[in-house]
């Protein structure tokens, strides 16, 4: 009996010891995994960025699909690289530089496959000579392929494509409704037209044509809007009187409207 309880607990203990070793050995693999894609992910959007068109097209297999929720349906490595470099990559066309939102990545495994990788990211755009201006959000899924030795993308999905968030560093403030009350009213633009300006709670409303955009304090006299890198800052007359409205984009004036 005590034979036979001797050999039982020698099994079970051998049996903890193989799952444990399994567990770990699966473990180390999925950290190997994951330390390898990120390398590449990295790699490869360097040469996205930098516009490194022979490095960019070493990470695809030939019949690579691109899915892109505004573009559709991009098929196979050449006709992918033409749009690179007829778009993205062409001298005269605006330059994008890719982030990501740190935090967001995480990869998982393929068995008998690869990976995937997922996150989020966003886009700067920067255009005849001014300053990049944050411009989209995304978020991304890559799937690779490890074969022959080599890793190579197989599959790209490029989608929720949001406008980014702008002005994020600047901190709205309360104002009296006698303060937002001096900027209501009509002013006239050489470009835009005529401008309505309405109060709606501690905001302002500004209508152009079809253009509409909620504003927010920054200061007495200067407002911002969320979803465009835009401000509007009333400027009075001799008389304290408030006479016209500037309008900036990514701090360069843009627009200066009468008001009438």
């Amino acid at each position: 009996m005590t034979s036979k309880l001797h050999a039982l607990t020698v099994s079970i203990c051998l049996t903890l010891s193989l799952g444990y070793s399994t567990q770990a050995q699966q473990s180390e693999s999925l950290k190997n995994l994951k330390t390898t894609i990120l390398r590449l992910d990295t790699e490869f959007w360097e040469s996205y960025n930098s516009c490194d068109i022979k490095k960019f097209r070493t990470f695809f297999i030939e019949d690579f699909e691109f899915y892109h929720d505004k573009g559709g349906l991009t098929s196979g490595l050449t006709k992918m690289m033409s749009s690179v470099e007829n778009g993205l990559c062409k001298p005269e066309n605006p330059r994008v530089r890719r982030e990501v939102v740190e935090g967001s990545v995480d990869v998982f495994p393929l068995n008998n496959y690869g990976a995937i990788i997922t996150g989020e990211h966003v886009f700067y755009v920067s255009e005849n000579g001014k300053a990049e201006r944050l411009a989209e959000i995304a978020k991304f899924t890559h799937v690779w392929q490890h074969k022959n030795e080599q890793w190579k993308m197989t599959r790209v999905l490029s989608y929720d494509h949001q406008p980014a968030p702008q002005n994020t560093d600047k901190k709205e403030i309360s104002l009296s409704d006698e303060i937002l009350n001096q900027y209501v009213g009509t002013y006239q633009a050489p470009q835009t037209g005529t401008v309505i300006v309405t109060k709606k709670d501690n905001i302002l409303e500004i209508k152009a044509g079809k253009m509409e955009a909620i504003v927010y304090p920054q200061k007495e006299n200067l407002f911002f809007n969320k979803q465009n890198p835009l401000t509007f800052e009333f400027i009075k007359d001799t008389n304290e009187v408030v006479h016209k409205m500037i309008v900036r984009e990514n701090g360069q004036i843009v627009e200066e409207a009468k008001k009438i």
